[in-house]
């Protein structure tokens, strides 16, 4: 238990002094607690031998005590609100930085770690699992820090006036101790469990809503829903059954702590009946009797969440400590903005997409990719992005290899515009600015005109300050697409990546953007994977994929020269292209 509350005060890095004047204030606390009740014992004990004739009172001893008693109230309540004020918030301010922190690792892992990974686990960790940390780290620290500053106040007092009394107390703290160190080895074994629970909830729950559009349209429940309803259950299992094993360790503690209560009684008023304790001190322990175990009861709560807490820390350090795919790289300010990959070979795992490629997309040139679905057209563009790193062989950028960039350096100089395109909720101008957040709102209006897509923007219900749906959900796809078409106009990097930019537009304005593409791209490298001979048939060169080799290379009359797979895709797409209704 003390070694998670060790741990949350080192993830709570940088607001240790915070933390440490809160227990300050707290140690106070206690002992404005613990003085109106030594007061009122001492009064109770004068008024007693008053009564039985031992003493006249003062007349202004009550309002003595009275004014002394209210006074160490208003303390309390000073140093309780001190403390409050130091400590509450530490866990809501860390773990915000914590998310933020990382959200920057999870920038720069590679996108493999994602699928080697379950979302739901990721997701788990920086949403449900933190604000357990967030919400319950600081309680837990204090109930049981401030816990057991309070009884060591208490026990001290008491043991100044009868040692015997306070020894009793002393043995049902220490088994009580014991029950706790029971409930968190206990609490230790079940979190992982229970974790594991949760992770497996989350994530079936994302691919139960993901799911919806196919089960709706099936009329079928399916396996996503069986998944969902398997993942509750089963959850709902491991906690009934974690919370039945912590019962008799929190019988344990709770029994010790009420039989050192009443053993405090006895022996006090041993004592006191032997004479060896004056009336007012046994009124004052038999007060205290009351009140002394009171802050160590709610300790079992505590050591529950303790380690469960541990289990978050476990996961966050793991995902802190992941690799970043740029580990090793450096801000690399680039001369020339030429593509070149040598004996590239690059697979997901065990299965081997790309094999041997090679091949240059000179600066300022345009090089279009075209080849069957799965041949490993969008892996070319994603290894020069360095989303991934290659198995073997070099892909370079302006003659550096990319393994030797950051990501951000690297990325500052490339444009991309992915086929299946995602908005940000946000508004229209800033999913626009997204790439470029210090343009003005006429270079955002610009892009838009060149990306055709000014019109629909103007006729939303407020322009450009429309706030889009989740993920692009209140557009259409070739709205969508032509939005991220400008957001990478406007960036103006000197790479420019399409990855069937144009793919979900309607023919009406294919042309147009193909123009706006061609007079603000000119200069800049291009690679582009499209599969209309509009977009391809006027590049610089042609490299045409076929199950990871590049089978062909040339231009589009150079390969239209070739009874090769080129041909063989322009008739084809021709065909598709040239169908019309009888």
């Amino acid at each position: 238990m003390f070694h998670s509350v060790g741990r949350i005060m080192r993830w709570a890095k940088g607001y240790r002094k915070r933390m440490i004047l809160g227990f300050v204030c707290s140690f106070f606390a206690t002992w404005c607690t613990a003085g109106p009740v030594m007061l009122a014992a001492w009064a109770l004990g004068q008024m007693i031998r008053s009564a039985w004739g031992e003493k006249n009172l003062s007349a202004s001893l009550p309002w003595l005590c009275l004014g002394s008693i209210a006074g160490l109230v208003l303390l309390r309540f000073f140093f309780t609100y001190w403390k409050n004020r130091l400590q509450e918030s530490i866990g809501t301010e860390r773990a915000a930085e914590q998310r933020m922190e990382l959200g920057g690792v999870l920038k720069r892992v590679s996108l493999g770690y994602f699928a080697q990974n379950d979302l739901g686990d990721i997701l788990a960790a920086l949403t449900t699992e933190l604000s357990t940390l967030e919400l319950q780290s600081m309680k837990m620290v204090d109930a049981v820090v401030n816990g057991y500053i309070q009884v060591a106040v208490i026990l001290l007092c008491v043991a100044i006036f009868c040692p015997p009394a306070a020894l009793a107390a002393l043995i049902g703290v220490a088994v009580s101790a014991f029950a706790l160190r029971g409930i968190g080895r206990q609490s230790a074994r079940t979190a992982p469990v229970s974790h594991r629970a949760q992770e497996a909830l989350s994530g079936a729950a994302i691919e139960y809503i993901h799911g919806l559009p196919v089960v709706k349209s099936f009329g079928q429940d399916g396996v996503s829903v069986q998944r969902f309803h398997d993942a509750c259950r089963d959850n709902k299992a491991i906690r009934i059954k974690n919370e039945f094993g912590f019962v008799p360790w929190n019988c344990l503690h709770l029994i010790s702590l009420r039989a050192a209560s009443v053993g405090l009684i006895l022996l006090a008023g041993h004592q006191a009946l032997v004479g060896a304790l004056s009336l007012p001190y046994f009124l004052m322990i038999a007060l205290f009797s009351f009140t002394i175990f009171g802050s160590v009861e709610a300790i079992n709560d505590a050591a529950h969440i303790l380690s469960v807490t541990d289990s978050v820390l476990d996961r966050l350090e793991e995902l802190d400590q992941t690799d970043f795919i740029d580990k090793d790289g450096r801000e690399i300010v680039l001369d020339r903005f030429d593509v070149a990959f040598s004996h590239v070979s690059f697979g997901y795992g065990s299965r081997e997409v790309l094999h041997d490629v090679t091949f240059t997309a000179p600066q300022g040139t345009t090089t279009a990719i075209v080849g069957p679905s799965g041949s490993g057209k969008s892996t070319i563009c994603n290894l020069v992005a360095r989303f991934y790193d290659v198995n073997s062989g070099t892909v370079s950028v302006g003659g550096h290899d990319v393994r030797r960039f950051t990501c951000e350096s690297l990325l500052r100089n490339i444009s991309m515009v992915f086929q299946n395109v995602y908005l940000f909720q946000d508004s229209v101008e800033n999913n626009i600015k997204f790439g470029c957040p210090g343009a003005t709102h006429e270079q955002v209006v610009a892009a838009a005109k060149a990306a055709c897509c000014h019109s629909f923007i103007s006729a939303l219900p407020n322009g450009y300050d429309t706030v889009i749906g989740e993920g692009g959900s209140t557009l259409s796809g070739g709205e969508k697409q032509r939005i991220s078409i400008a957001r990478a106009i406007l960036k103006n990097a000197p790479i420019v990546i399409l990855d069937e930019a144009t793919a979900s537009v309607d023919p009406e304005n294919e042309h147009l953007i193909q123009q706006a593409l061609s007079a603000l791209t000119r200069g800049k490298t291009i690679l582009t994977i499209a599969h209309r001979l509009a977009t391809i048939q006027h590049a610089d060169q042609i490299l045409v994929v076929d199950d990871g080799h590049i089978v062909e290379h040339g231009t589009h009359e150079e390969l239209l020269a070739q009874s090769g797979v080129y041909r063989r895709f322009v008739e084809i797409r021709k065909q598709a292209e040239g169908w019309r209704l009888a």
